[in-house]
């Protein structure tokens, strides 16, 4: 891997971050939109290196997938991040001298990564959804669980609530197993991650069950 491009692009990503107002006046959510980054280029890196793409260009795209999180987003905004990001990446892919066809698939990929469309043409690539799926397979990480939870406000539910709470998570859950991904790679890192959250959540909903009766033994066993 090129650590000199990646230490570039780390420091042109902190500068923006350091240069955002909604940042500045928000340090967890530039802490957390910062750790996130991170956890994405690693992903990314072992999607890269299990399916034989440039490790120095997916960890530079991933590094950059957020980039226009330096920006108000103002109404509707978020949804714009991906295709705003290609366009502030850009010019810096080209600082770093990549070849032509590599900045028009890692921006591509920036720009695809929130709804899945560009407003430019390209190639939805193996490298270029990579960069989503890393993203996406983060956003199933351990702590997310917690935030879920306490978002959502699971320790203020009663009994019922709960498990129709946690019925419903399951079926999404198991919805979201489904989703499609690019490569090998990504798709035994999203079943992995997935299947874990399910994992929980079973345990979860089988503990709310156990809350208020005895349970028939042998159909629990089913």
């Amino acid at each position: 891997m090129n650590l000199d491009l990646v230490r570039r692009t780390e420091r042109f990503l902190k500068d923006r971050f350091e240069e955002a107002q909604y940042l500045g006046s928000h340090p967890l959510e530039k802490a957390y939109r910062l750790e996130h980054t991170y956890r994405v280029a690693n992903i990314g890196r072992e999607i890269a290196s299990r399916e034989g793409f440039d490790e120095t260009e997916m960890v530079i795209a991933c590094l950059l997938h957020d980039v226009a999180y330096c920006e108000d987003f103002g109404e509707d905004g978020w949804k714009e991040h991906g295709r705003r990001g290609a366009r502030i990446a850009r010019p810096f892919l080209e600082s770093l001298g990549l070849p032509g066809d590599r900045i028009e698939d890692i921006c591509y990929g920036i720009a695809i990564h929130v709804d899945d469309e560009a407003d430019f043409p390209g190639e939805r690539t193996p490298f270029a959804l990579s960069v989503g799926d890393a993203d996406n397979i983060d956003r199933f990480d351990a702590y997310r669980i917690h935030e879920i939870l306490s978002k959502d406000n699971y320790l203020e539910m009663g009994l019922e609530e709960k498990r129709s709470y946690l019925a419903a998570k399951l079926e999404k859950l198991r919805k979201c197993l489904m989703m499609p991904t690019g490569t090998k790679t990504a798709r035994i890192l999203w079943e992995t991650r997935v299947n874990d959250y399910i994992s929980f959540y079973d345990r979860l909903s089988a503990q709310a069950e156990a809350s208020s009766e005895i349970l028939d033994l042998e159909r629990s066993r089913l």
